[in-house]
């Protein structure tokens, strides 16, 4: 990882050589797309497919992520056979597998709108920030995760929550010495952590194809509890199978007639067992 470190390194400096370091939001903005493969790549990136890994209760379980430039996406989710299907957006519906029922449940009205103000946020919310009407301003210098960081506060759509509209502010952090993006930070609007600040890091940073990802990310709540996801495996504009995205509508129950026939029956009953209970995949 030292000769990673060093690409980024030597890359801010050439971008930065006429200045000790960029101290506007665009400057900051550009250093990081420079550094993680230049903005010319980023912009012909149509789809990112993440083969990744979470553990809970010391059970691994695998994730495929998939972002697309057109705002389409999925995750999904293998554990103890069961696979449940998160964020699904085909271009018209947002769904879920309901993790009680294991049922697949369509998004509220709220919430598919509020998904399609973020579709622009592709690969990232800064390529094209100012044509998505967002707002980037420079806050100054400070400490993330131990790491002298320059720190970007993002004015981005203002979301719905509960029928009224709410500011969407995020805050990220990039990495003062090579430029690359530390984490993020924002306030919670909706949801059981409601009120907190929500906070992702990001490390661990590696080439794919002449662009550069991290490999290792958390996310959860600032000073708490966090989930751990490891990248094993990433792919640049691969094929993506549109049909796992269409929302499965139920089959209609096939009719059931009862016999007519008012004859004894020929053998005799069958003793009565009791129902067995299939696994559920609740953690």
């Amino acid at each position: 990882m030292n000769q990673i470190k060093n690409f980024f390194l030597f890359a801010a400096l050439c971008l930065f050589s006429t200045a000790t370091f960029a101290q506007t939001a665009d400057e900051i903005i550009a250093g990081y797309h420079e550094a993680t493969g230049g903005v010319d790549a980023w912009s012909k990136l149509e789809n990112v497919k993440f083969h990744a890994k979470v553990n809970q209760g010391g059970m691994e379980i695998p994730l495929e992520i998939v972002q697309c430039k057109d705002g389409t996406s999925y995750t999904k989710v293998s554990v103890q056979g069961l696979t449940i299907m998160q964020g699904v957006y085909d271009g018209e519906t947002l769904w879920n597998t309901n993790f009680q029922t294991m049922k697949a449940e369509k998004a509220t009205t709220e919430d598919l709108e509020n998904h399609k103000k973020t579709m622009g946020d592709f690969p990232d919310a800064f390529l094209n920030y100012k044509a998505n009407g967002y707002k980037a301003e420079m806050v100054g210098k400070e400490s993330f995760d131990g790491t002298e960081a320059f720190k970007i506060k993002l004015t981005k759509k203002p979301m719905m929550v509960d029928g009224a509209e709410v500011e969407n502010i995020e805050f990220y952090f990039f990495e003062a010495e090579t430029m690359v993006l530390l984490g993020s930070e924002s306030v919670m609007q909706s949801g059981p952590m409601k009120g907190k600040t929500g906070q992702s890091k990001m490390s661990e940073y590696d080439e794919v194809d002449g662009l550069y990802f991290p490999f290792s990310m958390s996310q959860g709540e600032k000073d708490g509890m966090s989930q751990a996801i490891v990248i094993e495996k990433i792919e640049l504009n691969v094929d993506i199978d549109k049909a796992m995205l269409k929302f499965p509508e139920a089959a209609p129950e096939a009719a059931t007639s009862q016999p007519t026939s008012t004859s004894q029956p020929t053998s005799a009953p069958t003793k009565k067992i009791a129902p067995t209970t299939a696994p559920s995949g609740k953690q």
